[in-house]
């Protein structure tokens, strides 16, 4: 019997008949992943599951660097790995170093996630949308230098309208770094602020050479380009993320040359008919205001103006008139009253009273009026009220005279 080993030294020696064994190492296993986890680390950690087995399965940074789509719960795979085991719980797991969308392609579904995630941001809202100008002063250009592109995009504009201004940023448009290099692009029309519309494109190809165009980079620069921008990416029936962010899809090059600038002949035609109809609504206008002329001219008020005038003075004059003779009948009427009034008011005056020998007896502590003997008693004071004065009284003795 051997020598007893340690669990670790078992781990190991399990470790290394799996690693060289050329069934397992490199192994292509196809499933579907489960529970996902990315680490800060850069490494990626998930399940690999059938409706039988499951096994786990670890990749790291450098090898998921290479991704072309993000891995998720739920999509199906096919992975080439190590097969191994974790010494520390002797657990075994797959060191995975590639993998590949099993079903569709690793770009279309790298395109998918990217264009679900871009949409729900809402890059692709028409509310963000910007109005293409109708004469721009500048129109920038975003694409290859060398290309078939720039030659349609110029010959398409020296047709329509040829006094045209153009500018071009030269840049790659397929291969490493041509993404970020169309994304500089973009800023840098819109740093400089001159252009007044860009078009954005390359001519067609495959999904992967038109790959530049669906990366992230390039739709965040689309967005928020203060520029209207035009996308014209492939032929007709090529769709990029550029096209969904983009303010105007033009389904080639050629197309987008004609969005950004109008043909001049019919921009001049149409400036000719709006002369003509100016001069015709100017024409018309005059007439109307000659012949307001012509009829005010035969106006009596302008012919005889003063004659209005004169004609109200006269109707002033009677109503000043009629007003002073209504105001001296009315002082006359007011007057009789008066009179009326003052002879009853005057006879009616105590006075008149007292002048035939009548008097009026009131209470001297309070020159109240004493109406009756029954308000008076002996040994008050009184005042008696003649026409020519006042008698002051003293009461020795009150009697009723009826008796």
């Amino acid at each position: 019997m051997s020598q007893p080993i340690s669990v670790a030294q078992l781990n190991r020696y399990v470790a290394t008949l799996l690693e060289r064994d050329g069934n397992l190492n490199p192994v292509l296993v196809r499933g579907e992943i489960s529970g996902f986890k990315s680490y800060a680390s850069g490494h990626l950690y998930f399940t690999l599951k059938d409706d039988e087995a499951a096994v786990s399965c670890v990749m790291f940074k450098g090898y998921a660097g290479r991704l072309q789509f993000r891995p998720a719960d739920g999509l199906k795979v096919i992975v080439t790995a190590k097969a191994s085991i974790y010494d520390r719980d002797g657990r075994f797991q797959l060191y995975v170093q590639s993998m590949s969308a099993d079903g569709v392609g690793d770009l279309y579904l790298a395109f998918e996630q990217l264009k679900s995630k871009l949409e729900t941001e809402g890059l692709f809202d028409p509310e963000h949308k910007k109005q293409l100008p109708l004469l721009p002063r500048l129109i920038g250009v975003v694409t290859s230098p060398s290309g078939a592109v720039i030659r349609d995009i110029l010959q398409v504009l020296t047709r329509r309208f040829p006094n045209f201004r153009l500018q071009l940023i030269p840049v790659a448009v397929q291969g490493e770094g041509a993404a970020a290099a169309i994304a500089a692009a973009i800023d840098r029309f819109n740093e400089l602020g001159q252009a007044d519309v860009l078009i954005v494109g390359r001519g067609g190809g495959s999904l992967e050479d038109l790959w530049a165009f669906n990366e992230e980079i390039v739709a965040r620069a689309v967005y928020r380009s203060k520029i209207p921008v035009i996308s014209a990416v492939g032929h007709e029936t090529d769709f990029t993320i550029c096209d969904f962010v983009a303010d105007v899809r033009a389904s080639t090059p050629s197309v987008a040359a004609e969005l950004a600038v109008p043909v001049k002949s019919e921009q001049e035609n149409l400036i000719l008919q709006a002369q003509i109809r100016l001069r015709q609504a100017l024409s018309r206008r005059l007439e109307r205001q000659r012949l307001r002329l012509d009829h005010l001219l035969v106006n009596r008020v302008l012919r005889r103006p003063l004659e209005i005038t004169d004609r109200r003075r006269l109707d002033v004059d009677r109503l000043v008139q009629r007003l002073v003779t209504v105001t001296q009948t009315n002082v006359r009427q007011a007057e009789r009253r008066f009179s009326i009034l003052a002879g009853k008011l005057d006879a009616l005056s105590p006075l008149k009273v007292l002048a035939r020998g009548y008097g009026v007896v009131t209470r001297a502590a309070d020159n109240s009026v004493l109406l009756s003997t029954a308000l008076v008693k002996p040994g008050e004071n009184i005042e008696v009220w003649l026409r020519d004065g006042i008698i002051n009284c003293d009461v020795r003795q009150v009697r009723d005279w009826r008796r």
